[in-house]
């Protein structure tokens, strides 16, 4: 990579927001001024666009976002899908075999529509936006599988996170993909071969940008693919240690502003 990205790209949770999920007026003003430079910003993350809001209500303008870990490519300045990459109800019916048959009370969710909805089964435990109006329990298991999903997730009870990845990771081999960002035991599950870095690849390839011209900050597991298809991958100090073992940097914590101070400095925008 040269002296100047091309473009930054940024993981949200865990990295660009600090712990209460704000965002810091340093932050938010770093973002901007690459912005007014010319410098695409584009956030990549595993949220559905429904969640988006409460971050672009914290920007100056919002950003491209690639979202459900590379599913979706979205542009809020038209409310616009660019690309969507679901599971096929067929396949989500094979992927919810294989899992319950390996899982004991395993329990599924599914971001629909773009992930502008979600559909549960009755005993998945919701922790966020359980009144959402886009949220709906579904009467039957089955029903859960009859549209095409840019995410399914999966728990089973509380679970050590990076265990329980790893199990669904080797019993979808070969089907599906399988990450986590989460402490308590959710695993993500997307269609196979999407990942951050696969949306993320689409998008540049849109604007004319190599991957060596890409700066990129993560801190989770489902931030890694991103992180080594980039030109240069920097890690929040607070990262998962898979995301430190493949990061070529390692900035100052999310609750430090660890992302803005090092753009401050590679842009010299401080």
């Amino acid at each position: 990579m040269g002296e100047t990205p091309a473009l930054v790209a940024t993981d949200i949770d865990g990295t660009l927001l600090r712990d209460h999920r704000t965002l810091s007026p340093r932050t938010a003003g770093v973002l901007a001024r690459i912005s007014a430079q010319g410098t695409p910003v584009v956030l990549v993350t595993g949220r559905p666009i429904r969640w988006l809001k409460m971050v672009y209500d914290q920007l100056a303008e919002p950003l491209p976002a690639v979202c459900a870990n590379g599913a979706v490519v979205y542009d809020p300045a038209n409310d616009e899908v660019l690309r969507a990459d679901p599971l096929a109800p067929a396949l989500l019916a094979e992927v919810a075999r294989r899992l319950r048959a390996e899982v004991p009370g395993i329990t599924f969710a599914v971001e629909i529509s773009d992930s502008r909805q979600m559909r549960h089964e009755a005993h998945y435990p919701l922790r966020w936006d359980a009144d959402h109006d886009a949220i709906r329990a579904v009467e039957t298991p089955e029903e859960l599988l009859t549209a095409p999903a840019v995410k399914l997730l999966a728990r089973a009870g509380e679970q050590d996170p990076d265990a329980f990845a790893a199990l669904i990771g080797s019993a979808l081999r070969g089907l599906a993909e399988a990450t986590h960002s989460s402490t308590s035991g959710l695993v993500e599950i997307s269609a196979a071969g999407v990942t951050k870095a696969a949306g993320l690849a689409w998008y540049c390839e849109r604007l004319g940008i190599d991957a060596r011209d890409v700066l990129a900050f993560g801190d989770m597991p489902n931030d890694v693919p991103m992180l080594a298809w980039a030109g240069r991958a920097v890690a929040v100090a607070n990262a998962h240690p898979t995301v430190l073992e493949v990061a070529h940097e390692v900035t100052a914590a999310n609750s430090e502003d660890g992302v803005a101070a090092y753009l401050e400095k590679i842009f010299d925008v401080g």
